[in-house]
């Protein structure tokens, strides 16, 4: 898949936990969202006709931040702003250990110990860490400048080496290379310039297959290579689009099972033979309606296929397929909610599964090929979990957790007796995580009748009066925001007396295929209503203040928050726009090339007449003179997913409008802040804007 199903928003309020890696992107220790779409001052021209077509426009100005002093807080070399005040130094001494959490997520076993590879932060970026034991010392293995996004060690062999992927400030064109365990020397295995992906192993740990840009900078080639001799990397197979992924290795090394995504509706399996370079699709539509195939494994005698699809109804559902047949057989006990992902073991013997109930996630066991349920005896908490992955030797398996009272942590199952051990404990500073706020799950009904539903966090009772409401809005459009650690946003509950609602408004996943597909083409701002209803819901509530809301969003949340303050002016005081879309148009122009047509297929392509207008007539650009209220715009310089150029126009535009507008841009991040300063300035400067046009006046 060509984005994670989960993806951090850690870009809303500049979320402390680092994002734990999935499967080809970071899992989120936070609220989460899965499958998201991931200036400045002074004499910009005001964005014309022609600008908001996306054919010209000329960013602001960067203003240097204000002066060094003590009672202020000096912005890092890596960020510029406009229009920001002087942050004062109490703001940063009252955040405090708000800012301090941390996570530790699960990302491979060690082949022959029973040792993991973590990801957590010590310093600026997340790192890779090993951990040996529950409990134990997390012993830092790399120290660049840029986190880290995944690792793998082959399933066999003598651990002395593992595979890293990394970027350079956030830009996501992420190389592969060959880390070595007895001196940390490092070996590149890719091209340095293109986009790479981590994938699976041979059995035997010979080789593993990624996907790469390199021959044409859009389409996800498959490639194998030898990590013990990067000479080895070869081109299997040519493919057509952004979206492929693979999946699994046949047992003697010369099929690999792959997918390929098309939308959040549609995708495909195909079996590749890498000996006669034959490919074969394995699924196929039927009718009309388009189907999800996700995640692919083979079955223990070879004949078969483990997945997950919605072709048999409402929701993703583990299924075996019969690769001479094509026939299609329900895999365990049937489950009325989505299989989010599972992992099976090197033995083909178990299956471990996540189960999205209501929002919430679930673990399940299974004996294969029979696919009866084992038994979990350890209770979790509610939360999200994410990196399943069992050791080699098919006893333990690994995963991360994060719920509302503890960051992501990595657990351990063993998979015989059912007992779960924690083998993390990540610090969130010198506060209680026992007091931290429980969501309540709460649904209202929109303008056609439907119901919505969200998390809601109330601040603590000793805040009297009703109470101001920050809204925040999940990316993708198909991601989902849970009940995970919602780290620094705590410090808004805890300590500014704040309620916050997370809405999982129409176009959302976790509730059946027919809702993820109601904001799609000409109902696009369905779920803006959506948003507008969840307005309604505040009303109504005899503790919130329907006076006093502040709408805030990241990727396409940041969409979603400048549509709110087109269509809601009159109804928030204020609102954050985290790397957000303000004109699909440009937005589908300047986006990186082997996401562009992925994302055509979500919100239309603006080739074509009809579509080009209908894209701009949606567009907040468009409508930015309606736009009056305060905003805060935040972008990454190198974010390939929204270009900073889509910040630039909204920006100079109500900048023109004379509209009070701020902006915070990192040079060295991309789709969100991913580095601890940059994080913190965020984070300093979005209470600061909360205060001035949220929150003045108010009192406990």
């Amino acid at each position: 898949m060509p984005t994670s199903h989960r993806v951090c928003l850690l870009l809303l309020a500049a979320a402390a936990c680092d994002a734990p890696p999935s499967k080809d992107a970071p899992k989120v220790a936070t609220i989460q969202a899965k499958r998201v779409e991931p200036t400045d001052q002074a004499d910009a021209p005001p964005a014309t006709d022609k600008a908001r077509d996306g054919k010209s426009d000329a960013p602001p100005v960067i203003v240097p931040g204000p002066p060094v002093s003590d009672d202020i807080v000096n912005m890092p070399d890596s960020l510029t702003a406009e229009n920001i005040p002087p942050i004062p130094r109490a703001i940063a001494d009252g955040v405090g250990t708000y800012s301090e959490a941390r996570s530790a997520a699960a990302l491979e076993w060690h082949p022959k110990e029973h040792s993991l590879l973590i990801r957590t932060r010590f310093a600026e970026a997340p790192q890779i860490h090993e951990v040996k034991m529950a409990g134990g010392d997390r012993r830092q293995l790399t120290f660049f400048n840029d986190s880290v996004g995944g690792a793998i060690y082959p399933p066999v062999g003598d651990g002395s080496f593992f595979v890293l992927s990394k970027d350079i400030g956030g830009n996501e064109f992420a190389q592969n290379w060959r880390f070595d365990r007895a001196d940390g020397k490092l070996t590149l295995l890719t091209d340095g310039a293109s986009k790479n992906s981590l994938g699976p192993w041979t059995r035997g740990g010979e080789k593993f297959a990624y996907t790469s840009t390199r021959r044409n900078k859009k389409d996800t080639d498959f490639y194998v290579v030898d990590p013990r001799d990067p000479t080895t990397d070869k081109l299997v197979a040519e493919v057509e689009g952004g979206g492929w992924s693979p999946s699994d290795f046949s047992a003697d090394g010369n099929q690999l099972l792959a997918e390929e995504y098309v939308s959040v509706n549609e995708s495909y399996l195909w079996l590749f033979d890498l000996a006669t370079g034959q490919r074969t699709k394995l699924t196929e539509k039927t009718g009309d309606v388009p189907v999800v195939w996700s995640g692919a494994s083979f079955t223990a005698d070879g004949k078969g296929v483990i997945t997950t699809t919605d072709g048999q109804g409402e929701f993703r559902e583990l299924v075996t397929l019969d690769l001479a047949t094509k026939q299609v057989s329900p895999l365990g006990p049937p489950v009325q909610w989505d299989v989010e992902s599972f992992a099976v073991s090197h033995d083909r013997k178990k299956l471990a599964s996540i189960v999205n109930e209501a929002g919430v996630d679930r673990l399940r066991l299974h004996d294969l090929p029979s696919g009866r349920e084992r038994p979990i005896k350890t209770r979790l908490p509610a939360g999200t979990i994410g990196g399943l992955n069992f050791h080699p030797d098919g006893k333990l398996l690994a995963f991360s957790l994060s719920s509302a009272r503890s960051p992501a942590d990595t657990y351990v199952l063993d998979v015989q007796s059912g007992v779960i051990e924690r083998w993390t404990e990540s610090e969130v500073g010198t506060l209680n995580p026992g007091t931290f706020s429980e969501p309540e799950l709460v649904t209202w009904k929109s303008f056609d009748d439907r119901e919505i539903s969200g998390f809601y966090y109330k601040p603590p009772a000793r805040f009297a009066g009703k109470r101001p409401v920050v809204v925040i809005v999940h990316g993708g459009p198909e991601g989902q925001s849970q009940p995970g650690f919602i780290a620094r946003n705590n410090y808004y509950l805890d300590e500014l007396g704040v309620a916050l609602l997370y809405p999982n408004v129409r176009g959302s996943t976790g509730y059946g295929k027919t809702f993820v597909r109601l904001d799609n083409g000409a109902q696009r701002e369905d779920s803006v209503k959506d948003l507008g209803a969840a307005l309604d819901w505040i009303a109504s509530r005899p503790e919130l203040d329907a006076d006093r809301i502040m709408v805030m969003g990241g990727s396409y949340g940041g969409y979603m928050t400048l549509a709110a303050s087109v269509h809601f002016a009159d109804r928030i005081r204020c609102a954050v726009d985290i790397v957000g879309i303000s004109n699909f148009v440009t937005f589908l122009e300047n986006t990186e090339a082997y996401r562009r047509d992925l994302r055509r297929v979500e919100y239309g392509d603006e080739r074509d007449p009809e579509m080009r207008k209908k894209l701009l007539e949606i567009s907040p650009l468009t409508r930015a003179a309606e736009i009056k209220k305060p905003l805060f715009v935040i972008q990454g310089k190198n974010d390939p997913r929204v270009p900073a150029s889509e910040a630039h126009q909204i920006v100079a535009t109500l900048k023109q409008g004379g509209t009070p507008v701020w902006y915070l841009e990192g040079k060295d991040e991309g789709h969100g802040f991913q580095k601890k300063r940059n994080q913190d300035y965020q984070m300093y400067a979005t209470i600061l804007f909360m205060k001035k046009f949220l929150l003045d006046g108010v009192t406990e």
